[in-house]
């Protein structure tokens, strides 16, 4: 007899994905799709007339990840391109060490491609070559499929997932009013889907010793705050929306200055679209018809 515990979850998981053949990457089903759609568009409905629009794709430039510090930060979430490469005879023979069962892995070479583990990180260089950043600064709407390395069963901890972004670049003060801002309407956003959540101080799961320090400093500083949200009753609640503030890093990195030469700082609200369309599944089942009519409503269900 198996001692684990059940999963509440895995009726929900059921309805919503399809296996893969690797935990945290599935299929995902015409139920959730529609569902996620019309979340996009509700977060849509609440952009500022004056965002730029972008979506990236899921890759994006090794360099520029490298030179962000994501490396330094987190390594072991990190997803590398790797390709064949060489003449058509080696990649050939690469290729035939799997039809005799050796290790064709070996053969591999890094691209000049990663993942991309967040959708906010192929903005700032962007910017950076557009020149200096105008005086009322800077405001995008980006979105991006990212992965991280965190191979796990739980449907709150994808390695593929979607990540939906509003990034601001411009002197301090209005990043800072820019994140309060969000941080007090993400909670009216909650309360029109019925999603019971709370605001908590975060900090990034940095690697290491170097990076529990990081993630202390980060706490101290209140640089990063997490709209959590409970699947089901007694649940850890689950971070579905996070709030930003990176001061000057980006800016320095980049060279993102103002007409008067002062580094820009950033700051970004960054919306977890599938856990957000998890909890949504989780706290109001799967029959859509039944969710309460304000929600509905919310979603033009």
């Amino acid at each position: 007899m198996s001692s684990e515990a059940p999963d509440p979850l895995q009726h929900i998981g059921a309805a919503l994905f399809r296996p893969l053949g690797v935990e945290g990457v599935y299929a995902r089903t015409a139920l959730y799709e529609d569902l996620v759609e019309r979340l996009t568009a509700f977060i849509s409905r609440q952009r500022d007339r004056s965002a730029e629009i972008l979506r990236f794709p899921p890759l994006m430039s090794r360099e520029q990840l490298e030179k962000s510090g994501y490396l330094k930060s987190f390594p072991n979430l990190l997803g590398c391109v790797c390709a064949l490469q060489g003449t058509e005879a080696e990649i050939r023979a690469a290729a035939e060490r799997y039809e005799e069962g050796a290790d064709w892995t070996r053969a591999l070479a890094p691209a000049d491609l990663v993942l991309s583990p967040a959708a906010c990180y192929p903005v700032y260089p962007l910017v950076a070559r557009r020149g200096a950043v105008p005086p009322d600064g800077l405001l995008f709407d980006v979105a991006a499929d990212c992965f991280r390395r965190e191979p796990s069963r739980s449907l709150d901890r994808l390695q593929s997932f979607r990540m939906r972004e509003f990034v601001r670049i411009g002197p301090p003060e209005e990043i800072l009013a820019f994140r309060q801002h969000w941080m007090e309407r993400a909670q009216r956003l909650a309360a029109q889907l019925a999603l019971p959540c709370r605001l908590d101080a975060a900090s990034d799961p940095f690697f290491g010793r170097v990076g529990q320090v990081m993630a202390v400093s980060q706490l101290q500083q209140s640089l990063k705050f997490e709209l959590l949200i409970p699947y089901y009753a007694g649940a850890k609640p689950t971070a579905c929306m996070s709030f930003n503030y990176h001061r000057d890093q980006f800016g320095v990195i980049w060279g993102l200055k103002d007409e008067a030469g002062a580094t820009a700082h950033t700051g970004c609200v960054a919306f977890g679209m599938d856990r957000l369309a998890v909890a949504l599944f989780c706290v109001h089942g799967l029959e859509l018809a039944r969710w309460p009519g304000s929600v509905r409503a919310a979603l033009a269900l």
